[in-house]
């Protein structure tokens, strides 16, 4: 029997941000993942916006970036024209990428155990982990962090209500100009023309050397679309966004296409003794929204900075201790913004209603204002001086 504080189950970003968040904090905890090295999976390739903020809080900011590329400014584009270009924050990674710096920064005496949990039992004092490899862990707190993974929390009594199915699919492929060596622009999002695209948006950013996609549309798994897609990338892009060739110039997909559906899903009966989930292990989030990594980082920041430690302080990890996280006014904020963005964006795209057709023209014109006042303001800002020259 292994003795820890907090037992993480769960290698993804959240479980080995949270086991580098406790680590560095000098709080006894174990990580619990089968895989070495974390593999490839189509889930989070960038972040941007408030999403640096929310990692900065995790104190995990500084190397993680710098495994990132910055694309620094970003063209908007609807109807195959231009209508903004704007600075941009976005920092592209793939996700096993971002997992494996994270876990880089997992201080030494934070063991990692290369296996699978497959039987838990929890209480209000200590709680017992069985691992694959017959060990046997026993915790005053259990972080479950393992994602889409049900069969934990299933034999814990608790239970996934999906809320909305199939709510959007991610297509993420690597692009390459045709002809010549370099997109026109650092960083293309291309909005959708019509509701009928029953697409989010296509964005398009620099990894490494290379132009990644990622496109979000909102169709059903069984819709001939998608074999179409894997059939003929670069023809379906085309008769499904009118005009994007004017922006892009000739294109080839390369490399293998994935794709990713996204269930809406909360999980009921979750409030029990010495048990706490985080992330997608709670109730998942819609990939062209967005918000997922908001959710990581807002529940684990919360989770090792506030609460973790107020729990440790005393005995015992009673429901009323578990009963503080999920209560916590800045992570039930994050949900609920999470939740109402995912329904916003998918109406805001299909729903053929007046009111969401007067929204994507309001969206358009907002979006062109926002452009011409970049313009502008950059054709009135000083030249940025170099150097004087001295003589010798």
């Amino acid at each position: 029997m292994r003795y820890t504080d907090v037992a993480i189950i769960g290698g993804g970003l959240a479980g080995s941000t949270a086991a580098a968040m406790l680590g560095r904090a000098g709080i006894s905890s174990c990580l619990i993942d089968p895989h070495v090295s974390y593999p490839p999976e189509l889930r989070c390739e960038k972040l941007g916006g408030d999403q640096l903020e929310l990692l900065r809080r995790t104190g995990l900011a500084e190397q993680t970036l710098r495994a990132t590329t910055l694309d620094g400014q970003v063209w908007e584009a609807r109807f195959g024209y231009v209508v903004a270009k704007k600075p941009s924050d976005q920092h592209g990674i793939l996700y096993d990428a971002l997992v494996n710096t994270m876990r880089a920064q997992i201080p030494g005496d934070v063991e990692i155990i290369h296996a699978k949990a497959y039987a838990v039992s929890n209480s209000a004092d200590r709680q017992k982990i069985v691992l694959s490899n017959d060990e046997q862990i026993s915790a005053r707190l259990i972080v479950l962090a393992n994602g889409l993974n049900t069969g934990l929390r299933h034999t814990l009594g608790m239970q996934r209500r999906i809320i909305s199915t199939c709510h959007s699919i991610t297509l993420g492929f690597d692009v390459v100009p045709a002809g010549r060596a370099a997109f026109d622009f650092p960083a293309l999002t291309y909005w959708p023309g019509r509701p009928s695209a029953r697409m989010a948006y296509l964005s398009l950013f620099p990894i490494g050397g290379t132009m990644r996609a990622n496109l979000m549309v909102y169709r059903d798994m069984t819709d001939p679309w998608l074999q179409q897609f894997r059939q003929a990338p670069e023809a379906t892009m085309l008769t499904t966004m009118p005009g994007l060739a004017r922006m892009t110039g000739g294109f080839i997909v390369s490399g293998p296409i994935k794709i990713r559906p996204a269930d809406l899903y909360v999980t009921e009966g979750y409030l029990q003794p010495g048990v706490v989930l985080v992330g997608d292990a709670f109730s998942t989030s819609c990939p062209a929204a967005g918000t997922g990594t908001n959710k990581v980082f807002t529940d684990v920041e919360r989770l090792c900075n506030v609460h973790v430690p107020a729990w440790l302080s005393s005995d015992g990890m009673d429901v009323r201790k578990i009963q503080a996280f999920y209560d916590d006014p800045v992570k039930q904020t994050c949900e609920e913004r999470s939740l109402a963005k995912a329904y916003h964006l998918r109406s805001l795209s299909i729903d053929h209603g007046l009111a969401w057709r007067a929204g994507r023209w309001g969206r358009f014109v907002v979006r062109f204002a926002q452009g011409v006042r970049y313009s502008t303001a950059g054709a009135f800002r000083p030249a940025r001086q170099g150097p004087i020259a001295t003589s010798s």
